[in-house]
């Protein structure tokens, strides 16, 4: 994980950062650098919450590598049409389930928002991310992400990374 062992304070300052920073790139609508929080073999889910616990794999969206989140991203750019919208994330602090040599898990509650276009606001998602971290070089990447939402319905308008 990282030559330099951090304590529990330190990890928890340092996720909690990373995660700022990627609710931050999403709701500033820079999702072309959403990819960057990611290791280069990573895995990335939205699922429901009926479907996390009954243990399916496959979710709304699934990437199983970097690439495939940089695919995603152009799409969005160049193929997909969808309503202009932005998001808002509310975020939990970061609870650090586990510390091991492969990684930190981490579990966080989240709240997104949507802005459409004609400046409606709406409750979007809420739910819970379940990270597993690795930090390199003193920053903490995603090397997975479980998007856990709480609704058993997911908005087709699901564009933007969660």
């Amino acid at each position: 994980m990282t030559g330099v062992p951090l304590s529990q304070s330190e990890l928890f300052h340092l996720i909690a950062r990373a995660q700022a920073a990627y609710t931050r790139c999403v709701d500033d609508e820079r999702a072309q650098s959403w990819p960057d929080f990611f290791t280069e073999s990573c895995l990335y889910v939205v699922t429901t919450a009926d479907n996390y616990a009954a243990g399916f794999e496959a979710g709304l969206m699934y990437a199983d590598s970097r690439g495939m989140l940089e695919d995603r991203i152009s799409a969005l750019n160049e193929a997909n049409i969808y309503e202009q919208q932005s998001y808002r994330h509310l975020l939990g602090q970061p609870d650090i389930r586990n510390v091991s040599d492969d990684g930190i898990d981490v579990e966080t509650s989240f709240m997104v928002v949507r802005i459409m276009r004609n400046g409606g606001t709406s409750v979007f998602a809420s739910g819970r991310y379940i990270d597993r971290y690795v930090v390199e070089q003193g920053r903490a990447l995603l090397a997975k992400r479980i998007v856990v939402c709480d609704s058993k319905t997911i908005d087709t308008l699901l564009a933007l990374p969660l």
